[in-house]
């Protein structure tokens, strides 16, 4: 019997979303929907001077708003006894050594190696410290942060979206786990709960490469085996520039705020930077069904916001009423799926269906030229009589066009600009029903109706 796979997404809560994250939240979430799995929320709070509650609350807002829901939502400041034993087990081990250096030493030995033309990393001084040495520093009112002592090794993977890749830990510093206050850093407590939580597979950006490397090891140290690793490319602004939840580049709550749909939201950070087209899909399962991981380029991906405000027109145009219904009640749009489908076609943002539905009910100022008077009243008098159906406006036509002699835009738009007030927009076909026959007479007339 197949594994079925558990996929998570960890956020800081230190700001807001963008749509770069949103990337990365919705190939989790996805794969684990398409494969049956289970997705985790699992909140990287344990930087308690920059995580906020109001971060967190934004993040469940926005996983919730692409609707991707969690099956399991966790808080790493809540699971603090599982990473102290982890601490303790590593210490164990000899693989967890304290160092004392302060951060302006440390950056003085970096300027030192890279003038002798070394690489900046961690020369491991603080392994050769004897027990006096430590006792001497912590007397002088040194707290240490607590390093993992790499093997240095080829560290080698199969990642799903690169293919073979390897780190050569040898040329990396060893990583700090253990700040001086005592809290822990991402590495351990990331790879703590991808053990624990039963993690099978871990989809990230390219800029965690490395870390793979080192978390492997850690992984390896504690006894438990590596999950799969994909790391995939990197949205970036238009302007070549990266995205930042500091600068709050594209946040999906402003995006959100604009009007952008979800589903177009989801569709451009999905496929976007892929061989895939970037195209409407009808719901998050669809687009579930078209993630391949090995069809995701190296590059970097430009998101481009205009490009994300055509695909939200592209998909408001497809979306069935059933998907909008409860949205269009609480913009006050009634009218029921004949409107939706007369309207949708038009749509820049969903509440432009707000703006054709007082068309539709009314009252309205019809715009009628001196000219167009008389044409406008004899079209009136032909008006069919009530019960109308979707064959209305054929039938009006057909006893319009002889009657007046007019015939294309000298037939139709004078109608229009009486009946919406507009110069353009839905069919008519379609909207005549739904403004019914007393509301369309006092238009014809000139009256507002």
């Amino acid at each position: 019997m197949s594994i079925k796979p558990v996929l998570r997404f960890a956020p800081s809560p230190t700001g807001l979303l963008h749509v770069g994250n949103a990337r990365t939240a919705l190939y989790n979430a996805l794969y684990a929907r398409r494969e049956g799995g289970t997705f985790i929320l699992r909140y990287d709070d344990t930087d308690t001077a920059r995580s906020t509650e109001a971060f967190a609350d934004a993040i469940a807002e926005d996983v919730d708003w692409l609707g991707i829901r969690p099956d399991r939502v966790e808080h790493q400041s809540r699971r603090l006894p599982r990473y102290d034993a982890a601490v303790e087990r590593l210490k164990a081990q000899g693989r967890l050594y304290p160092a004392y250096e302060t951060e302006e030493e440390l950056e003085t030995r970096r300027l030192s190696r890279r003038r002798r033309g070394l690489p900046p990393i961690y020369d491991r001084a603080a392994l050769k410290l004897t027990e006096a040495d430590r006792a001497r520093l912590e007397a002088e009112g040194r707290r240490p942060h607590w390093r993992f002592r790499l093997d240095g090794r080829q560290v080698v993977w199969t990642d799903m979206v690169r293919g073979e890749q390897g780190v050569d830990t040898a040329t990396l510093s060893d990583p700090v786990l253990v700040r001086e206050d005592g809290s822990y850093l991402y590495t351990l407590t990331s790879v703590v709960d991808d053990i624990e939580m039963g993690v099978t597979h871990v989809v990230r950006g390219e800029d965690h490469v490395t870390n793979t490397g080192v978390q492997i090891e850690i992984i390896e140290a504690l006894g438990a085996k590596p999950p799969a690793f994909g790391h995939h490319n990197l949205l970036i602004l238009p302007s070549g520039e990266g995205l930042s939840k500091r600068l709050g580049h594209l946040s999906l709550r402003a995006l959100r705020e604009a009007g952008e749909e979800a589903l177009a939201v989801a569709s451009l950070a999905v496929l976007t930077g892929t061989s895939l087209a970037v195209e409407p899909v009808a719901d998050l399962d669809a687009l579930a069904a078209r993630i391949d991981f090995a069809k995701i380029s190296r590059a970097p991906a430009r998101f481009d916001p205009a490009e994300l405000s055509a695909l939200t027109a592209a998909t408001l145009h497809h979306l069935p009423f059933a998907t909008v219904a409860d949205r269009l009640a609480a913009l006050g749009v009634g009218g029921g799926e004949a409107f939706w489908l007369a309207v949708r076609g038009n749509l820049a943002r969903l509440p432009d269906a707000a703006v054709w539905w007082r068309v539709v009910e009314g009252p309205l100022a019809p715009v009628v030229a001196a000219k167009d008077r008389e044409f406008l009243a004899d079209a009136a008098a032909l008006l069919p009589e009530e019960s109308w159906d979707g064959e209305v406006y054929a039938r009006w036509m057909a006893a319009v066009k002889p009657a007046s002699g007019r015939s294309g835009r000298a037939l139709f738009h004078p109608l229009r600009l009486a009946l919406t007030g507009a110069e353009s927009g839905p069919e008519l076909k379609a909207l005549l029903p739904l403004i019914g026959r007393a509301r369309a007479l006092a238009r014809l007339r000139g009256e507002p109706g």
